[in-house]
This record gives C-alpha cells, structure tokens and sequence, in this order.
C-alpha cells in the first residue's frame, strides 16, 4: 500500500494523501489584492488533479509587506468574498486549503526600486542587497502592530473558509530576517540571542492562536539554513521548532536560504534533510520541499519517515495532475473526478 496516497490527520484536518501544493507567487492580482479569475483556474485545477492539501501563495497582511504590488492579500475584509469563493471550489474537488499569511519587510516592494509608495520595514536598518532600500528597523510599538496584521488577516483566512494557516517564516521575509543574525542585530528583547531574535516569530502564533480556531491546524514555513557563515543553521532551527509546538504550531514547512543572494548547489530532494532532522528531533511533523519530481521518491520520503508531507512547487505548475499518474505509478487506487473518469487508463 502506498504511503503517499494515505491520509494524514492534523487537528481537525484530514488530508486525503500526503501530497502538499507550495505556495507560489503569481503575481497576478491587481494593486487591491483581490484573488481573481487566474487564481480560481489555478487553485481549482490542482485541487481537480488530487493534491492534498493546497498553500495559497504568500497572502500579504499589511499593503507595505507585499513582496510586489500584484500579490495577494488579507489585509482588508473586501479581499475575503473572492478568495472564499475559491476556497469552496476547491474544498468541492476534495482538497484542503492553507492561507500563507506573510510579510515581506525589508524584501518588500520599495520606492528605490521603482514601485510602491510606503518604505519598507525590518529588524534593523540593513538592506538585502547593495541595490535595495534601506528599511525602517521597527520599533517595540510597531513590532506588536505588525503581529495585530497577523492577527487580522487570521480572522479573515477564518471567514474565507480556510482549513489551515501557514505563517511565513522562511525565503528572508519579515519573520526570517528577525530570526537571522545576518538581517538582525537589535539590541533589545528582539536581538542578540536565538531566544530573542525567535520573540517575533513567536509573539505572530500566538497572535494568530487567540483567533485561529483549536481544530484548525496551523502551520510555519522555515528556511532550515542560511547557506551563509554566521547565519542560521539546521541546529538554530531544530530549537526553534521545538519552540513553535506548545505554542500551537502542528507542522514545519522545512525550506531553506533567501536571507541573502547565496544560492545552495541543488539538487532532487536536496532539502530533505532538514525536513528529516526537525521531525524526529524537535518531534514535530515536517513537509519536504525541494526539485522533488518523481512519485518513487515522494513515497520513500513518506515510507521511510523523514517527512509527514511532500511538498510540490514547480512540478504541479508543469502538471497540475501530477498526483493523479503518481498513484497509477505506485499502484494507489484513488478517485478521479468524476467528470474525467473516462481519461482513466485501465
């Protein structure tokens, strides 16, 4: 019996496989963030092809955290009714559906950089790169603003329907940058220690757990290591995973890099590792992302417990029914949508 195409339980969630959706920006709403067309004929194609569980792209909770002026949002009650429309559709064909709430900080969109009206935020006063703006280094104040906007939009993920919520965390976004030495170097409460500099990403869960609802599962993407000296490691990560679980946090998405332009040397399944190393040492259940292509290999990741979740980025944006021939691959008998049935091969 095939792993992959057995069902997972988190809280009050039960994915019908194990196979997860990225999330992925399409760059394609308009400046108010409103999911539109191209969104529902993305979302509800891969939902119609049999992945478990979908992860919307990185849904900005304040208007100067998006990474561009055409990413999603959910930062106003008037961007729910058309996101929730696609939440049902999807729900419809058998999917699960995961808002990742986000905010870009320092990497966001920036007047320097030829687009946006507002200055970008972070840790502290240092750019991403030589040719970016220098952002904003919060204030205490404006810390718990931010985690408010968490907050807000977790409410609104709730009346859109969502099943669960991934908060970003990962790719040298706001929660990231905190995390990192590289982009942190406060010297209050928020800096300095890995203790301090995990206070942010902490204070957003329990920010999104007073309104998220107990039997909905919630998520957070990491980016397990820095790929940079000085910068966090898998280790820093383990501990805060082991951190994220009392605080009501159910699974790891294990990713890795963005805090600077060093890029690892990748390969199939190359951030697998991590994924392995958080589950069973922080005791916590992971997703595995990474050039993860062929359906042997997602069910070994699977079969041999080094992740509880496969996840799929690029291969579902070339076949959105990927999983669908992965399980006549591994000889899994599922359910194709009824209206396709006669495509089955015998």
């Amino acid at each position: 019996m095939s792993q992959l195409f057995s069902s997972f339980a988190l809280r009050g969630v039960t994915l019908r496989n194990r196979i997860a959706m990225s999330p992925m920006c399409m760059y394609s709403t308009n400046e108010d963030g409103l999911a539109t067309d191209w969104h529902m004929a993305h979302l509800v194609s891969r939902a119609t092809g049999g992945v478990g569980l979908i992860i919307t792209e990185a849904t900005a909770v304040e208007t100067r955290g998006r990474i561009s002026q055409n990413d999603l949002g959910l930062w106003d009650d008037a961007q729910v009714a058309s996101l929730a429309r696609i939440v049902r559709l999807c729900q419809a064909e058998g999917a699960a559906m995961c808002s990742q709430l986000a905010h870009a900080g320092r990497k966001a969109y920036s007047p320097q950089r030829g687009v946006g009206p507002e200055m970008p935020v972070a840790p502290s006063a240092i750019p991403h790169d030589a040719d970016w703006v220098t952002p904003h280094a919060l204030t205490l104040t404006e810390i718990d603003t931010v985690a408010s906007a968490f907050r807000a939009a977790a409410q609104r993920a709730l009346a859109a329907g969502l099943d669960a919520i991934e908060i970003h965390s990962a790719h040298g976004y706001l929660l990231h940058q905190f995390l990192s030495p590289i982009s942190n170097q406060r010297t209050d409460e928020y800096g300095g220690s890995l203790e301090n500099r995990a206070r942010m990403l902490l204070g957003v869960v329990d920010a999104v757990r007073q309104v998220w609802p107990e039997q909905r599962p919630l998520l957070v993407r990491l980016s397990c290591t820095d790929w940079v000296e000085g910068g966090l490691t898998i280790d820093d990560q383990v501990q805060v995973a082991r951190w994220l679980k009392p605080h009501g946090v159910d699974m790891v998405d294990c990713s890795s890099g963005g805090i600077s332009s060093v890029a690892p040397s990748a390969g199939p399944g190359y951030q697998v590792p991590f994924a392995d190393k958080i589950r069973h040492e922080a005791s916590i259940a992971t997703m595995s992302v990474g050039l993860i292509t062929a359906p042997e290999m997602a069910e070994e990741i699977v079969r041999n417990g080094r992740a509880d979740v496969v996840t799929l980025g690029r291969e579902l944006l070339r076949h959105p029914y990927w999983p669908l021939d992965a399980a006549r691959a591994l000889g899994a008998e599922v359910a194709w949508p009824k209206q396709y049935v006669r495509a089955k091969p015998a």
